[in-house]
């Protein structure tokens, strides 16, 4: 069982930061089913966006592109868990707490996967998490975290790495929908989340 975890917003709680913060999962059996909705799209763009484009990345492809991923993954058997952190109600004794604050999130949305049975406890769990440029320490320290809650909740076997976006066709792919969800919190658009919402088994606030 693979898991792709990817973050739409940020943790900022300045004028110009966004509202939302969310993380979400997609669980899928086979990466490749992820992977050939990537190749297959970009196989598909003009060449002079090939060439300006090493990956797919939602913020930056037009709407066309974004509606023909979304239409895709929405074909193929995943299942997707968001938890959306309403940053108006955090404390702000943890939003100077920003590193807590967000391994506490991340915990949060794997505890609600746990919860849907979707996963067997036995069987061996592979998490990917987009690497970006989280300076080591704190990659480490998130990993330390994540690592330690997973074994508290789970018998099977459980691996998680740090890849990056443009080598893992899978991080793609959540990207798209990670941000078409965010749109609909954050800008009040629910049209790109229309098309993959039947795929979506758990999305809650946290902090609501």
């Amino acid at each position: 069982m693979y898991i792709f975890l990817d973050e739409s917003g940020d943790l900022g709680f300045g004028k110009r930061s966004s509202k939302w913060f969310l993380f979400t999962l997609v669980v899928v059996d086979d990466p490749r089913k992820l992977e050939r909705v990537i190749k297959k799209t970009r196989k598909s763009l003009k060449k002079k966006y090939k060439r300006t484009m090493s990956e797919l990345h939602a913020y930056h492809c037009d709407d066309i592109t974004r509606i023909r991923v979304l239409t895709k993954l929405a074909e193929q058997d995943i299942s997707v868990v968001t938890t959306v952190l309403n940053k108006s109600k955090v404390y702000v004794d943890l939003q100077n707490q920003k590193n807590y604050l967000y391994n506490f999130t991340a915990n949060i949305i794997l505890d609600r996967l746990m919860n849907t049975k979707l996963i067997d406890k036995n069987r061996k769990i592979s998490l990917v998490v987009d690497r970006k440029d989280t300076k080591k320490h704190l990659r480490d320290n998130f990993i330390s975290y994540i690592t330690e809650a997973m074994k508290q909740k789970r018998n099977g076997n459980f691996e998680m790495s740090l890849a990056a976006s443009h080598d893992e066709k899978g991080l793609q792919a959540v990207d798209f929908i990670s941000w078409a969800i965010f749109r609909k919190y954050e800008r009040g658009d629910f049209g790109f989340y229309e098309i993959i919402k039947d795929k979506i088994i758990d999305e809650r606030l946290l902090f609501p």
